[in-house]
C-alpha cells in the first residue's frame, strides 16, 4: 500500500515537472514569434482593408496583420512594428503591410502603391531579418536607417519614385514592367537621393545619385529628419523646417553694427549691396558662393 502511494507521488510530481517544462517552452515560443504591428497614431481620414473583415476605420492601437492594405487620405497615421520600427505616413497614401517571422528572423514588406512613407528602422536588422519597400517601378532594402519614399506620376502619366537617405544606406534595384527585377544595385548613402522613372518604354534611374534637395520634401518629413540629426530640441517647426528649406538672412555688418539685410531663397547667392559702409575696404566673402543658412557678412 506504501508503495503505491509512494508511485503515485512520484507519477504527480513527474507529471507537475512535466507540464511546468512544456508551459516555459510555449511561453518561451510565444515570445520569440509574437510580433506587434499596431497603428501607434492616427488622426484624420484613413481605412485598413483586411481581407477576412473588409474595411475597417483605423483607431490608435489598433493592431495589425500581415495582409492589411492602410490607406490614409488625410491627417496622420504612424505605425509601429515590433519595439523599434516606425513608418511615417503622409496624406493621400496608400500600401500593404507583408510582416512575418519572429524577432530573431522578422520579414517586413510594404508595398507603397502611391503616396509617400517615412522609415525609421532604429536597430540594425538581424543577419535573419529583412526590411523592403517594393514600388512600381524599384525594390529596396535596409539592414537599419531612416529613409522617405514618395510615389507619384506626371501629366504624362510617367511614375516616378523618389528615395531619400538621411541615415543609414539604402540599396536600391529597378524593376520593370513585366515584373523583371534588375540583379544590379545602386546604393543611397546618408544626405543622397535617387529618383526612378517608368514611362511606357523603359524603367531607368533619372540621373545619378544626387544629394538630397530638402526644400522639395514636406515639412512633416524634415521634422522627422530634424529628429533624426538630434537638433535643438528648443526650436519650433518653423525654425526646423526654415533650417532646410529657407529663405535665409544675410546679415551685412560693419563695426558691428547692422548696414543691411537681404532675404535669400536656399541655393541663390547674395547681391552685392549698391552702397558701400566706407571709401575703402571690402566684403569679406565670395558671392558667387550660395546661401544655405544664415550669413554674416563683415566689411573689413
Amino acid at each position: 500500500m506504501k508503495n503505491k502511494k509512494l508511485i503515485i507521488l512520484i507519477v504527480s510530481i513527474l507529471l507537475v515537472i512535466c507540464i511546468a517544462v512544456v508551459a516555459v517552452v510555449m511561453i518561451t515560443k510565444k515570445d520569440d514569434s509574437y510580433r506587434i504591428i499596431k497603428v501607434y497614431e492616427f488622426d484624420g481620414d484613413g481605412l485598413v482593408s483586411r481581407e477576412s473583415l473588409g474595411d475597417i476605420e483605423p483607431y490608435n492601437n489598433m493592431v495589425l496583420e500581415s495582409g492589411d492594405n492602410i490607406k490614409l487620405n488625410t491627417g496622420l497615421m504612424t505605425l509601429k512594428l515590433d519595439d523599434d520600427k516606425y513608418v511615417y505616413v503622409e496624406e493621400n497614401t496608400e500600401f500593404s503591410l507583408e510582416a512575418t517571422g519572429t524577432s530573431a528572423d522578422s520579414k517586413t514588406t510594404i508595398n507603397l502603391k502611391s503616396g509617400a512613407i517615412t522609415n525609421e528602422i532604429q536597430n540594425k536588422l538581424s543577419g535573419e531579418s529583412s526590411y523592403e519597400i517594393n514600388t512600381p517601378n524599384s525594390t529596396m532594402a535596409v539592414r537599419g536607417t531612416t529613409y522617405y519614399v514618395q510615389v507619384f506620376e506626371d501629366e504624362n502619366g510617367t511614375n516616378y519614385t523618389r528615395v531619400s537617405v538621411f541615415e543609414g544606406k539604402v540599396t536600391t534595384k529597378l524593376v520593370y514592367a513585366d515584373g523583371t527585377v534588375e540583379e544590379k544595385e545602386v546604393g543611397v548613402d546618408a544626405g543622397k537621393e535617387v529618383i526612378i522613372y517608368e514611362d511606357a518604354t523603359t524603367t531607368d534611374y533619372l540621373g545619378d545619385v544626387s544629394d538630397i534637395d530638402y526644400s522639395t520634401l514636406p515639412d512633416d518629413v524634415l521634422l522627422k529628419v530634424g529628429e533624426v540629426l538630434n537638433m535643438d530640441e528648443n526650436m519650433s517647426d518653423e525654425e526646423i523646417v526654415r533650417t532646410f528649406k529657407g529663405p535665409f538672412t544675410v546679415t551685412f555688418t560693419y563695426n558691428g553694427n547692422v548696414f543691411g539685410t537681404q532675404t535669400v531663397k536656399k541655393g541663390e547667392c547674395a547681391q552685392i549691396p549698391s552702397l558701400m559702409p566706407a571709401p575703402s575696404g571690402s566684403w569679406n566673402y565670395d558671392f558667387s558662393k550660395p546661401i544655405v543658412e544664415d550669413t554674416e557678412i563683415k566689411w573689413e
